[in-house]
């Protein structure tokens, strides 16, 4: 029974997995975002940069296709094209930056320890080879190893 006991008290405490941004966090990370568009502009619909923020997480957590996302995120195809935007501008670099010091904050990060993990794997098209081959045609040609004949012989016809 002892054992028990202790075991659920050393267990710790986790960190539910993120639905959608707390106001906490929203309010860290809205300044590293771009400007929005204003409301009643001209073309598309407006979807708030939160609503669309939530859709990412939501892609990027579940696996899930863009075009298969919950319509409560707005438009699949408008969160992809923000996405891809968010990539090409280096929002989700500060926002690794933001959120490692948020984190830090709750838990503390242990800067001193770091660790790698890495797996090696065949490239599915071969990729580039390790070891140069030396290719031998040409160098024992001008040695003359090679064949004497000149052309190959005709079928004749």
């Amino acid at each position: 029974m002892g054992g028990n006991e202790n075991r659920r008290k050393r267990k710790r405490k986790t960190l539910g997995t993120i639905r959608c941004i707390p106001d906490d966090l929203w309010v860290r990370v809205q300044p590293l975002l771009p400007r929005e568009k204003a409301l009643g502009s001209n073309g598309r619909p407006v979807v708030p940069f939160r609503t669309v923020l939530d859709g990412i997480l939501y892609v990027l957590r579940t696996g899930c296709q863009w075009k298969a996302l919950p319509a409560e995120y707005g438009s699949g195809s408008t969160c992809h094209r923000r996405f891809q935007e968010w990539v090409r501008t280096g929002v989700f670099q500060k926002l690794w930056v933001k959120l490692l010091e948020r984190y830090d904050e709750l838990r503390g990060i242990k800067w001193e320890w770091q660790s790698l993990d890495s797996l090696t794997v065949k490239a599915p098209l071969g990729g580039k080879p390790r070891v140069l081959i030396r290719r031998i045609g040409p160098s024992l040609a001008r040695r003359g190893i090679s064949s004497q004949t000149r052309t190959a012989p005709r079928f004749p016809f």
